[in-house]
């Protein structure tokens, strides 16, 4: 059987967002173990750093589904994916409660992901209705808000009166509208510039694409290890 085509300039896009993630996440990490002082809830340069990273994440999701959906993917092999991602939303929030009972994860990225691949996947069909799907998602959350989404068990959909309190937090809307329109963008893509999403990579890309290729791993790991090794390095030190 024929090998399947590679999009190694779609894997190495998400190499960038798993790199800029892992600074980011080290970054706060520097913070939480108070050897930097900075306000990642507040201050529009992290604040702003996140959404980017979200934005390209989800985007990327998008795309990869586009490549899925035109390479004939089941349904069987899009619910085992799927049921990976959402393995991996449960480790999260089980590790978020234990580090920070506070403040723990119960509906961040990978929680997020988990339904709005569900939602792009039965919203496909739109085709070109896609944009205007994502535009309305994206919109939506600006003019409805209701306090019967301000709890940990309903701010999922994102239709909240004020951010909760969490580690992280990526809810179904606005963010839904970025993967549809990498969705969206993704088909048109594959119809019109195939090339950009599966051309040849720049020479030196080729570790970002392997990274992209491997990112949930990579999401998982890379926070217990940046966390540990700064913990053994602050015994060490002592």
């Amino acid at each position: 059987m024929a090998s399947r085509e590679r999009f190694d300039r779609l894997d190495a896009l998400r190499g960038v967002a798993i790199v800029w993630m892992a600074v980011f996440h080290f970054c706060y990490d520097l913070n939480y173990f108070g050897l930097i002082q900075q306000n990642f809830r507040v201050d529009p340069f992290w604040t702003l750093q996140r959404s980017c990273i979200v934005s390209l994440f989800l985007y990327c999701a998008g795309l990869g589904q586009a490549v899925a959906l035109e390479q004939g993917q089941s349904w069987r092999r899009f619910w085992r994916r799927w049921a990976q991602i959402a393995a991996c939303a449960a480790l999260v929030s089980a590790g978020s409660a234990w580090m920070f009972p506070r403040s723990w994860i119960s509906f961040g990225i990978l929680h997020g992901i988990a339904v709005m691949l569900i939602l792009a996947r039965l919203l496909a069909p739109l085709k070109g209705g896609l944009w205007i799907a994502g535009a309305l998602a994206i919109a939506l959350p600006q003019f409805v808000q209701h306090p019967f989404f301000d709890t940990r068990w309903s701010n999922w959909a994102g239709l909240v009166t004020h951010k909760p309190v969490t580690e992280d937090y990526a809810p179904v809307l606005p963010w839904l509208g970025v993967l549809l329109w990498g969705l969206a963008a993704g088909r048109w893509l594959l119809a019109q510039r195939r090339g950009w999403l599966a051309g040849a990579l720049a020479p030196g890309l080729a570790p970002l694409a392997t990274l992209g290729r491997w990112s949930l791993s990579f999401y998982m790991l890379h926070q217990p290890v940046l966390i540990g090794t700064l913990w053994l390095v602050l015994m060490l030190r002592r």
